[in-house]
């Protein structure tokens, strides 16, 4: 899990999925800040992307490079200590850019329910499901095939 967790944060651009009327809406958003299995995320309260969260907070995220890929999925939540909105803030080059106080945004956090971690370098490809839930790790691949 911890390669996972390690390619996340070496490649915190990722698309982001959520649901609108029923269907899925991607966009490619920049984790903020990264705690083990709890990742942060800044928006504006305009964009249609925070009303959808507020509507449904259960999203997945995909961060892809050089064949490799993490998938996470969960639900987000909207409690975010202060200290951690400031250190967003101040720490990410572009939001100051945008917005002059930090309080002009609006802050979420994915506590990763499930991740699945793929690696198609090495013959056989490389396949891992965590359920952070349960604990339990699977495995693999049948034949040619992924499996869960």
């Amino acid at each position: 899990m911890q390669r996972a967790l390690d390619f996340l944060q070496a490649h915190n651009e990722v698309a982001l999925a959520t649901v609108c009327n029923n269907k899925p809406e991607l966009r490619v958003f920049q984790i903020m800040k990264q705690e083990g299995v709890r990742l942060y995320f800044a928006t504006s309260p305009k964009k249609a992307v925070w009303q959808q969260l507020q509507d449904n907070p259960n999203i997945e995220l995909l961060a892809n490079a050089d064949r490799i890929s993490v998938r996470c999925k969960g639900a987000v939540s909207f409690e975010v200590e202060e200290d951690v909105k400031r250190w967003i803030f101040e720490n990410n080059p572009v939001l100051p850019r945008l917005y002059e106080r930090y309080d002009q945004i609006v802050y979420f956090v994915l506590p990763i329910a499930e991740m699945d971690y793929y690696d198609l370098n090495p013959t056989p490809p490389v396949f891992k499901h965590f359920d952070l839930i349960s604990g339990e790790v699977s495995n693999g691949f049948v034949g040619d095939r992924f499996s869960k």
